[in-house]
């Protein structure tokens, strides 16, 4: 690949990929898909030009993933919702690469409305503060592009089992 910057992506890409699918028991120890045809696996995106589908698809989510020093949380977050609308899928986040840590510890953005989306699938009361996956968060009546929820890779792979109905696999 000639351009760095577009391998650099395409590996964070791959880990965040291949991270995931072994979080959620969707590979052998290989890395190979348990069974191909599953829709549950997760898969980069092929590139679509204009109408950009993600780089992820990990159902129901659209992720975007970023490795760049700087962040820029809000206006991935609505690049993330224009490419899950593309894709036709109702959830988007963003990876953004930590730094010298391993691909767990990657923070994976979404928006308060996003994870008030997410907390009606789980079937959590809105007011309920008692926390899930590492902290307190209330969504009561918030719905604002500038706010965003946080949370690891590794916490994410137990959303995304929640929210798939899974029971996620050892680590």
């Amino acid at each position: 690949m000639s351009n760095p910057n577009k391998a650099k992506g395409t590996a964070w890409e791959s880990s965040v990929r291949d991270f995931l699918n072994r979080c959620l028991g969707l590979v052998d120890p290989a890395g190979k898909f348990l069974d191909p045809m599953n829709g549950e696996n997760i898969r980069r995106a092929a590139q679509e030009g204009a109408r950009d589908v993600g780089d992820i698809h990990a159902a129901p989510f659209i992720l975007e993933c970023k490795d760049v020093k700087s962040s820029a949380v809000p206006t991935w977050l609505r690049q993330g919702l224009t490419e899950a609308d593309n894709a036709g899928f109702p959830l988007s986040a963003v990876v953004h690469k930590r730094r010298n840590w391993g691909t767990g510890t990657a923070r994976v953005h979404f928006s308060v409305s996003t994870w008030t989306a997410i907390r009606n699938l789980l079937g959590m009361p809105v007011d309920d503060a008692a926390g899930l996956y590492g902290a307190a968060y209330t969504a009561r009546g918030i719905d604002t592009g500038r706010w965003y929820v946080t949370v690891s890779l590794a916490a994410f792979a137990d959303l995304l089992a929640d929210v798939r109905g899974l029971h996620r696999a050892v680590r």
